[in-house]
């Protein structure tokens, strides 16, 4: 028999979802960090792209300053 959580926060039980049990949630869950690593390292990759577009096209074209 699967082991079953059950929370009784809530102010009324119906509001509350129904248990999942421990290998359910753990085998949701397994892949969890590893896709949120992969959008973090999109998002700054795309921030360093950005970074070095803006370098190279706005701060190279002026020329040695000096």
């Amino acid at each position: 028999m699967p082991e079953e959580e059950f929370h009784t926060s809530a102010s009324k039980p119906e509001s509350v979802a129904p248990g999942a049990a421990r290998a359910a949630a753990n085998e949701a869950l397994k892949d969890g960090p590893r896709g949120a690593l992969v959008i973090a390292a999109c998002a700054v990759g795309l921030l360093f792209a950005a970074w070095l577009l803006f370098y190279f096209v706005l701060f190279m074209s002026r020329g040695h300053v000096g």
